[in-house]
């Protein structure tokens, strides 16, 4: 029976793909798992204890169908269990690679919380959809009838993209306009290839342009087109321009302090063949230098595993809290150690020493020339702030100085003052500069101008932003079908 294939944990151990050694995943921006092979992945998907009330689905953000999808992998049901997952996610081969799953669907898995290791979904839902790529059971966009309307999307990251594919299906026009000179936003641009290749990104890209989605790229709204001329060509606007402005330290312009997304960037746009002359030049190289990355989230793991592989002579990574309360996923934390970080726990950064060196460190200030260092508070836990996290308190008297000649702030992101940048009259913000949009819908306060994402949300996981696509894309057809009845009338 087919029934038997499932609930196999008792005596199948959790067995994740295997991983690349150290020395080897450091010399390229290749991913660090392999693949499953058809059996393994069986295997693995057999863990599955099909349990009533499926917690990991519950806690994955597009409440996918993980339990339904894992059987038929079990069964070699592959194609079945591809259209499952594809049912609710537009883009599984990307979440396979780059969710946190310890903190979602494996994170709450019943047999994980049971003490019999979690079934690695990530893993096989990657292995489902490569598979499908492979097989030809990723099918060309191709609407049953097309639609009159169109619906203008600014911005190409996994938001927009996600509502361009649900908005293509039903037969709207899409035109997508982003501000780079390739689609995939942070997919492309942000996240490193040894966590997502970007082949695997140009693929999306490729379907989504076959489909009939147009992409306007190397735009800059407010600059190269005014929001109103979006506007103004379309039925609906969907805003999902993610979020960009990196959060800043004081005193920290010298030569050799950059910003995560900076430096990011030039590493993939190298990675792509392009001419980086910021790279070359070894402003945004890592190479022959002692890194200090500041950061405890997803972003810092990116750059210290990236710096790593370019070169660096030494990488640390500076955290206030300690490994417990760090944000970032904790099984990057261990790649990175593996490949020969160093994490400085409970230090924060006071200021920077340069050349000419500061060496008064209790008063850092600001200096010309190039940084040498950066001044570290070292800290303790505290009480618990109103997340119930401990706050970081200070130790007096602790500070020194940390030896560096490439300081990387990935201290997070915030929203850009789009109704400023853009001209915009009428579109509200709330205090955090976000765009105040409705929960469900994504509808803002101007008419028929819809917002989803790190925009709406503030910076956050691709998943959510996924999530908030495909729920603005429904409520956007919504929209689109009552103003045609008013049409009508």
């Amino acid at each position: 029976m087919a029934g038997q294939k499932m609930l196999t944990f008792t005596a199948i151990g959790r067995d994740m793909p295997e991983k690349r050694p150290p020395n080897l995943r450091k010399a390229d921006f290749d991913e660090i798992y392999a693949q499953y092979a058809a059996e393994k992945a069986e295997e693995q998907a057999s863990r599955c204890s099909q349990c009533g009330v499926p917690y990991c689905q519950t806690h994955c953000p597009l409440h996918n169908n993980i339990p339904d999808w894992l059987r038929l992998t079990a069964e070699g049901r592959l194609q079945e269990a591809y259209e499952i997952s594809q049912a609710t996610n537009t883009f599984p081969e990307i979440c396979g690679r780059i969710c946190p799953q310890d903190r979602l669907c494996e994170g709450n898995c019943v047999i994980e919380q049971s003490g019999h290791g979690t079934v690695t979904i990530g893993s096989v839902e990657k292995y489902i959809t490569d598979t499908a790529f492979e097989e030809g059971w990723v099918k060309p966009i191709r609407p049953h009838a097309e639609r009159g309307e169109s619906v203008g999307i600014i911005g190409a990251g996994p938001g927009g993209l996600a509502a361009a594919d649900m908005l293509r299906r039903q037969g709207v026009q899409v035109t997508v306009y982003d501000r780079y000179d390739r689609g995939g936003g942070l997919l492309t641009y942000g996240i490193p290839g040894f966590k997502l290749e970007k082949d695997v990104v140009m693929k999306r890209m490729d379907q989504l342009a076959d489909g009939g989605v147009q992409f306007v790229l190397n735009c800059n709204v407010g600059e190269d087109l005014s929001f109103d001329a979006i506007r103004g060509k379309h039925d609906a606007i969907l805003i999902a321009t993610g979020v960009y402005k990196t959060r800043d330290l004081p005193n920290s312009d010298a030569d050799g302090i950059v910003n995560a997304i900076d430096y990011l960037t030039a590493s993939n746009r190298k990675s792509f063949g392009d001419d980086v002359p910021e790279f070359d030049s070894g402003e945004l190289n890592a190479d022959g230098k002692r890194v200090v990355v500041i950061g405890g989230g997803d972003t810092a793991m990116d750059c210290v595993r990236t710096a790593v592989r370019q070169g660096a002579e030494s990488v640390k990574c500076l955290y206030r809290r300690d490994r417990a309360n760090m944000p970032g996923s904790q099984r990057e934390v261990q790649n990175a150690e593996e490949e020969g970080v160093e994490f400085v726990w409970l230090s924060a950064p006071k200021g920077f020493a340069g050349d000419p060196s500061v060496t008064d460190v209790s008063d850092p200030g600001a200096f010309t020339g190039s940084v040498r260092g950066v001044v570290v508070d070292k800290m303790r836990l505290g009480a618990p702030d109103a997340t119930g996290r401990q706050t970081p308190e200070l130790i007096d008297g602790a500070d020194y100085v940390e030896d560096a000649n490439l300081v990387i702030k990935a201290l997070g992101f915030e929203p850009e003052d789009l109704p400023a940048l853009w001209g915009v009259e009428g579109l509200e913000v709330t205090r955090w500069g976000t765009i105040k949009a409705d929960f469900g819908t994504g509808a803002t306060s101007l008419e028929g101008v819809y917002a989803a994402g790190d925009i709406v949300r503030g910076a956050s996981l691709v998943v959510w932003a996924i999530r908030d696509g495909r729920d603005a894309a429904t409520a956007i057809l919504d929209y689109l079908g009552q103003a045609a009845d008013v049409a009508a009338e």
